[in-house]
């Protein structure tokens, strides 16, 4: 009987040992969580300050640390915006656009071997001319905003790819496809819009042949690193006031090659003439900046 008195004691105090590490243990997981949310919360808000029931918030931009709703903090330049085109009459650009063809002279651009461009100029608009060749800026583009209008022909001749058929290309090499995408059937990557090759746009929004048709592209160039691409290029695109692309990252290039194969990144520089390409159709543009 003392033995099992015994025995059963020993059980109790190594139950209650157990019991007590088990205790230390939670205890101690609970001071690691208090502590590591302490660090978060220190993390997620490491600029308010609060003084009493006052509480004060900076945010960290490009130009400093700034208090919210801060009076001192730099304000944006004033520009004058510009004005909207119609059919008869190209807009006008904002103030602070460069602009790149008013319609009078094509100065700022050149063909692709930095000759005068065989491009013809006529009532306010550029035309392509069949074997004249891509047109090209003469200024160097990364990254930008871009507002180009154009027509395709009024007389309708051709189908498919045939029909109205250029680009605009940023950096030389990315192709927003111009086409004459009004009731003509085609590859839906290749239509009126579509990164070509790549991306097909979200809806067709062209107008008859012939009228004035306009994109609005904001495109973030590509980088890179060790020869491979770091970081993708992306577009976002309006056409006609329709947003067809938001914010596509380009999985490529745009580069035909061959009726089923299209190209892949290639390494360049940071800086490139825009273009736009002679395909043997007589497109116009006109009001690009």
């Amino acid at each position: 009987r003392g033995s099992w008195v015994l025995g059963l004691w020993s059980s109790v105090l190594k139950g209650l040992a157990m019991v007590r590490t088990a205790v230390f243990s939670v205890a101690a997981v609970c001071l690691v969580l208090m502590f590591v949310g302490c660090q978060e919360a220190q993390q997620q808000e490491p600029d308010i300050v609060r003084v009493g029931d006052k509480v004060f918030q900076y945010v960290q931009t490009d130009t400093g640390r700034w208090l919210i709703h801060d009076m001192n903090r730099p304000t944006p330049d004033i520009i004058t915006p510009g004005t909207e085109s119609t059919q008869d009459t190209p807009g006008t650009a904002p103030s602070d656009a460069i602009v790149l063809f008013d319609g009078k002279d094509l100065d700022e651009w050149t063909d692709t071997k930095g000759q005068a461009s065989k491009w013809v100029i006529q009532d306010g608009f550029m035309e392509s001319v069949k074997g004249a060749g891509y047109i090209q800026t003469k200024r160097l583009f990364g990254s930008c905003q871009l507002h180009v209008e154009f027509a395709t022909p009024s007389n309708v001749q051709g189908s498919s790819q045939g029909r109205g058929n250029s680009g605009v290309f940023l950096m030389n090499t990315y192709e927003v496809q111009v086409l004459d995408s009004y009731d003509n059937v085609t590859y839906a990557d290749g239509q009126c819009g579509a990164l070509y090759g790549r991306a097909v746009p979200l809806v067709n929004a062209c107008r008859k042949p012939g009228q004035w048709q306009s994109f609005d592209i904001i495109f973030h160039r590509p980088t890179f690193k060790d020869g491979k691409v770091d970081r993708k290029a992306t577009f976002t695109v309006f056409h006609n006031g329709v947003p067809i692309h938001n914010h596509v990252e380009l999985q490529g290039g745009t580069g035909w090659r061959g009726p089923h194969a299209i190209s892949d990144y290639e390494p360049h520089a940071d800086a490139l003439p825009i273009a736009l390409q002679d395909h043997g159709n007589p497109v116009r543009y006109r009001n690009i900046w």
